[in-house]
């Protein structure tokens, strides 16, 4: 195995680039470590895409729920995503128990079990997009704690929540669903004609409620935007691309089903490097 920094540096790039553009914008000395966090991220995000069924899935989650343990099978070192972040976590003192539920929040993905309440959903989003952006915030603080636990919590769910909607068509195809079954309930949606990839007006209600919920935590965190340390703000250039995405959804007549929910590349770096350039003053 070559260096496993190199690799997670391109795992990352290859699967998520949003993050991996803004982790440019970090210090060297805690790039690597940033990168080793998101290679993990992307490495469990995947696994459902990976598996034909929940069961291999678990078994995915649970090594690495062993190697996090310390009671891995088989040699970790020779992942090297493993390798990268258990360097990471011995570098900087990360808490292994937040790694270990966002695992648990993700176990989620392998079902098609509905998505009980919004509070389900804010909370898994606090789990895993928020946990990101805090355990970044370590690193980038070089080990001791940034003081943006609050910031990180807002900045999460409003992220996660906006990817999750940009998704809609995706999960819905696979009738997997993350739209929260009170919300859905409260404006009557059914179930059935979203998993056609048809657009009704009750749909409409319930995507423009939740688009509401990821604009009120994205202004909670916009209030807290002043205990973000420069050095740390680097963990949080992923929520910059919130409100450019909320306002594709938010266009008259946009259909999540026939309409692209995307932003052009060179456009999404251009708001990264214009967010890192006011964040880094």
């Amino acid at each position: 195995m070559g260096n496993p920094f190199d690799h997670v540096q391109a795992l990352v790039r290859d699967h998520d680039i949003d993050r991996y553009l803004t982790a440019l914008f970090a210090a060297p000395q805690h790039r690597g470590g940033l990168l080793a966090l998101y290679a993990f991220n992307s490495e469990v995000a995947r696994v459902r895409d990976l598996v034909n069924d929940p069961l291999p899935g678990e078994v995915r989650l649970q090594w690495w729920r062993d190697f996090l343990t310390g009671t891995e099978h088989g040699e970790a070192s020779a992942n090297p995503v493993a390798a990268a972040l258990a360097s990471t976590i011995r570098q900087y003192h990360l808490p292994v128990e937040a790694l270990i539920a966002l695992l648990d929040a993700r176990v989620f993905d392998l079902y098609d079990d509905p998505m009980p309440t919004l509070t389900d959903l804010e909370g898994y989003a606090g789990e895993t997009s928020s946990a990101l952006m805090q355990l970044g915030s370590i690193i980038l603080a070089g080990g001791e704690e940034p003081g943006t636990c609050d910031a990180a919590g807002h900045a999460g769910v409003a992220y996660g929540l906006t990817g999750l909607l940009r998704a809609l068509p995706w999960h819905a195809a696979r009738r997997q669903l993350f739209l929260p079954a009170d919300v859905l309930d409260r404006h009557g949606v059914d179930r059935e004609t979203m998993f056609r990839g048809e657009m009704t007006p009750e749909l409409g209600a319930a995507l423009a409620e939740m688009r509401a919920h990821a604009r009120h935590h994205l202004d909670r965190t916009r209030a807290q935007i002043a205990c973000i340390r420069p050095e740390v703000a680097p963990a949080f250039l992923p929520v910059c691309l919130v409100e450019p995405f909320l306002k594709v959804m938010e266009r008259k007549g946009f259909d999540p089903f026939r309409d692209s929910a995307e932003l052009s590349q060179i456009y999404r770096q251009w708001i990264i490097w214009r967010a890192a350039r006011r964040a880094l003053r």
